[in-house]
């Protein structure tokens, strides 16, 4: 029985099958999922699990070598913007209208869904690779 990080295990899963480059989205409980893209469902009831719960387990687990977030995050959610800023630090990243951001999922290999209900607290995390 794996003792630490992700117990999800299909969460685990579809992070073991990441391979270099391919995307991903952590967001928010009203975040639409594009058809055809497999959904990680976390949300139990309105802020559980919390974003940024999800945000660092998640990254404890992947290498991410960029990240897409809506460019309203950073007037709207200052606090998920700061987040990301800290998280993230040294990883480039793009400031998108929020709506292409969203036609960005659909490339996707999976979605997190989290219980979050602060809006514009999505990213798209893309992986990079461990042995470069």
């Amino acid at each position: 029985m794996k003792k630490t990080g992700i117990l999800n295990a299909q969460l685990m899963q579809y992070i073991a099958g990441l391979g270099h480059t391919d995307t991903f989205l952590i967001g928010d409980a009203g975040m639409p999922v594009p058809k055809g893209v497999p959904i990680v469902d976390l949300a139990l009831t309105g802020g559980v699990p919390t974003f940024e719960q999800v945000l660092k387990c998640v990254l404890a687990e992947t290498k991410i070598e960029f990240y897409s977030i809506s460019e309203d995050t950073k007037t709207v959610n200052p606090a998920t913007y700061a987040l990301l800023a800290e998280q993230l630090s040294g990883i480039p990243h793009e400031e998108l209208p929020h709506t292409d951001l969203k036609k960005s999922t659909q490339d996707c290999k999976f979605a997190i869904r989290t219980g979050e209900f602060t809006p514009f607290s999505n990213v798209v995390l893309r992986a990079g690779c461990v042995f470069t």
